[in-house]
């Protein structure tokens, strides 16, 4: 893929009351030596997000929060900049220096890739709950994925998180940009794009502090959406390893890290594994159940809503 020279790249920061946010997240944008546009796309914050990232020099384009969606909205922001390059942010994901979205664009300016990601390290003070995860699924060596590389990857061929990613907007283009989810827009995009012989590129170069401490309840939710949201796109994802292989990978290297290190922890790690496997294949059988009981369950209650109101519920 051969992008145009020179690059205009753009920068989409979603926002729901990220007053507190954006002093971190937005200066390694808004500093960059690319000068990227930087759009902050906000869910009607209740907050002074949106007056706070205009002064700071950022554009803003306010949606009512009951529009939001992970890929529509993305679509939505991505088409309204109509750059060569695209990068996605959550507010909390930040960027540790000015020269990380260069790094992490470097890929797809060189023509090598069409999605690039970075390396997520956990905030300061992340316990291990938090900071695990990320060492699971970031590693230290940059690499670039293809489709062929399904054989040793598994269903990690298509990991990418929207956090901290950047797409060529042609490569979206030839998929049909962000698709309408529930949940793993990021996923979805790039199965697509592997699957039609481009590539992606983890850029462990770029830095970007990103990390939460989730309740049992609340990851018991988000493994329900994961489940319901890749069982809706099981054909995509389909590998010979599938979510279970690699999940159990990242439980036996848990446990056995805390074996070593905070054996008094495991009981509640073994708690925290049973329920995310019960959220995930509450999710994945759940496509049949009524709309009313997925939205008790899920993490994304605007989703069902505007689900309801489809069905005229």
């Amino acid at each position: 893929m051969n992008l145009p020279r020179p690059h205009t790249i753009g920068c989409v920061v979603l926002t729901l009351n990220a007053e507190r946010h954006l002093p971190y997240c937005l200066p390694p944008l808004l500093q960059s030596s690319l000068k990227p546009r930087v759009l902050v796309i906000d869910s009607s914050s209740s907050d002074n997000t949106v007056g706070l990232a205009q002064s700071m020099g950022a554009e803003t384009l306010v949606i009512p929060r009951s529009a939001f969606n992970h890929g529509t909205t993305r679509e939505q922001a991505r088409r309204h900049l109509n750059t060569d390059i695209v990068s996605m942010h959550t507010q909390d994901a930040y960027l540790t220096d000015v020269y990380a979205l260069e790094k992490m664009v470097l890929p797809l300016t060189e023509g090598k890739a069409a999605v690039a990601y970075a390396r997520q390290i956990p905030h300061h003070g992340a316990d291990f709950f938090e900071s695990f995860p990320r060492e699971y699924n970031y590693p230290a060596h940059s690499h670039i994925r293809v489709i062929a590389d399904i054989s040793q990857y598994g269903v990690y061929t298509f990991f990418c998180s929207d956090s901290c990613a950047a797409y060529a907007n042609e490569a979206l283009d030839m998929i049909g940009g962000f698709s309408p989810v529930l949940l793993g827009e990021d996923t979805v995009a790039v199965a697509k794009m592997l699957r039609k012989g481009l590539k992606i590129a983890y850029v462990a170069e770029a830095l970007v502090q990103h990390s939460h401490r989730y309740t049992l309840w609340q990851e018991f939710q988000r493994n329900f959406d994961t489940g319901y949201a890749r069982k809706g796109f099981a054909e995509l994802l389909a590998c010979d390893s599938g979510d279970t292989g690699r999940g159990m990978v990242f439980v036996k290297q848990m446990m056995g890290r805390l074996k070593r290190e905070a054996p008094h922890l495991m009981p509640y790690a073994f708690l925290q594994c049973v329920v995310k496997w019960l959220g995930y294949r509450v999710g994945r059988s759940s496509h049949n159940a009524p709309t009313w009981f997925k939205k008790a369950l899920s993490s994304q209650a605007y989703y069902w809503k505007n689900q309801e109101e489809a069905e005229g519920l």
